[in-house]
């Protein structure tokens, strides 16, 4: 016989994954980011080489991604760039033991890695927040 549980979270239990903190959506988003990197990567590839086609060809290339609906899809890359370097700091940084800290007793209250990355979670997502509108801005206000 198998117990029948509720789902208390409804809706967001599925999109949000239930008790899931700030860390984990960073890990989510910084998987996608570098998928997203990776397939402008290999789309770059194949563009740069339209030039062995000759100069026509890559002009009518370059016309082509001309176009204003792409210019929100270098925005987009740029931003996967910030946030994917910036976060990979931040995992090296983990990686490399200094946001650990050093062992010790396990005295009330307890102390866990998370509450020592924190800050430093947070501290370096503001830098890449400043980072992404210093560059939204030049991508869209300041050079024409």
């Amino acid at each position: 016989m198998q117990l029948k549980r509720k789902n208390k979270l409804g809706l967001w239990g599925w999109l949000g994954g239930g008790r899931y903190g700030a860390e984990r959506y960073a890990y989510a988003l910084h998987r996608l980011s570098g998928l997203g990197i990776l397939a402008y990567f290999i789309m770059h590839i194949f563009v740069t080489g339209t030039r062995m086609g000759g100069p026509q060809r890559w002009q009518s290339t370059m016309a082509f991604f001309g176009a204003p609906s792409f210019k929100l899809g270098e925005l987009l890359v740029f931003l996967a760039f910030v946030y994917h370097g910036v976060n990979g700091i931040r995992l090296v940084l983990a990686e490399l033991g200094y946001t650990i800290g050093r062992p010790g007793r396990p005295v009330y209250p307890y102390v866990y890695s998370t509450m020592r990355q924190r800050p430093l979670f947070i501290a370096l997502m503001i830098i890449a927040a400043v980072l992404m509108i210093i560059g939204s801005a030049d991508f869209y206000l300041i050079a024409k």
